[in-house]
C-alpha cells in the first residue's frame, strides 16, 4: 500500500440512527428493515455522546434477560460512548483501534458531530482492492 488511504475514503456515510428511547424491538425491526447490523444511537443534546447498537450488544441482552426484552429500550444496551475517529486519520490507526479494543466499527466524529462510521469489513475490502 503506497498511498495513504484515509478514514473518509473507507467509511460509509449513509448511517441508520435510533432515538436511546426506542424499544429493542423497534431497534430489531429497523436493522431488519434497512438490512444493517449496528445502529447509531443519537444524541440527547450537543454536548451528549453518540452510542451504538449492534447484533452482539443484542443477542447479549436476549440471553441476560432469558428472552424476554419486552420491557428493554435501546439506551440499557447500547455501547455509549462509541469509540470514535476522525476522518481524516489513516485506515492502519483505525484498523488498530479495532483490534485494542476488541470491536468491528468505529463511529467517524467530527466536532461530536457524526459524520460516518467505519468497519472491520470496510478496512479489509480495501486491502483486497490494493492487492
Amino acid at each position: 500500500m503506497g498511498k495513504q488511504i484515509l478514514v473518509k475514503d473507507v467509511m460509509q456515510t449513509n448511517v441508520e440512527t435510533i432515538s436511546p428511547l426506542a424499544s429493542l424491538k423497534e431497534a430489531l425491526a429497523k436493522m431488519k428493515e434497512k438490512k444493517v447490523q449496528s445502529l447509531i444511537v443519537d444524541k440527547q443534546h450537543e454536548h451528549d455522546t453518540y452510542g451504538i447498537i449492534t447484533y452482539t450488544s443484542i443477542l447479549k441482552a436476549v440471553f441476560a434477560e432469558d428472552g424476554d426484552i419486552d420491557l428493554l429500550n435501546v439506551y440499557d444496551i447500547a455501547v455509549k460512548p462509541a469509540v470514535t475517529i476522525s476522518k481524516d486519520v489513516e485506515i492502519k490507526y483505525a484498523a488498530k483501534m479495532m483490534v485494542n479494543f476488541n470491536i468491528k466499527r468505529l463511529l467517524v466524529v467530527d466536532n461530536n458531530q457524526l459524520e460516518g462510521i467505519i468497519s472491520m469489513t470496510d478496512i479489509i475490502a480495501t486491502l483486497f482492492e490494493e492487492l
